[in-house]
């Protein structure tokens, strides 16, 4: 019998070959091996996005259970943000990315960066029917806020430099 860790291996074998459903296999046989493992349920997350047979809360739980086992990986609270903005879940998306940055604050630009363009450019999509002038503003400005803050700049600094 294999152990989480060779399944795992196997799973970002075929993860990294784009063959998700061979991926898929290998992480969730390491996550009944191991159901305390969080690379098995991020991996297996991250391989069922590419198979659209499974549900999408399916695997938001798999990567809230990754995040549960290992609270202080940013990269599992990243990969999980930018899966709930694919499904409109901004609020969401936002407080995972505040978190990483707080796990992670060398790299907390970052976040806010990627939450700051991812934002800007998904929610005029997923909020189309409600896109009047006053949701852009709102859009803009809460991307604005937050490359602001990725640079460590206050809106008032900001207005005065420009």
């Amino acid at each position: 019998m294999s152990t989480a860790d060779e399944e795992i291996a196997k799973g970002e074998r075929y993860l990294n070959g784009l063959d998700y459903q061979s991926a898929y296999k290998h992480f969730d046989k390491a996550t009944k091996i191991d159901n305390n493992n969080a690379l098995a349920f991020f991996g297996k997350a991250e391989s069922a996005i590419g198979m659209p047979k499974v549900k999408r809360e399916n695997v938001g739980s798999w990567y809230q259970k990754a995040i549960e086992l290992d609270p202080k990986n940013p990269q599992y609270m990243e990969a999980y943000a930018l899966y709930c903005m694919s499904d409109g879940h901004f609020n969401e998306a936002e407080k995972l990315l505040k978190e990483a940055a707080e796990v992670d604050p060398e790299n907390a630009p970052y976040y806010y960066t990627e939450f700051a363009i991812q934002y800007s450019n998904m929610a005029p999509v997923i909020m189309e029917q409600y896109l009047d002038e006053k949701t852009k503003d709102m859009i803009v400005s809460k991307a604005l806020t937050y490359l602001l803050k990725a640079i460590n700049l206050e809106p008032t600094e900001a207005k005065r430099l420009l």
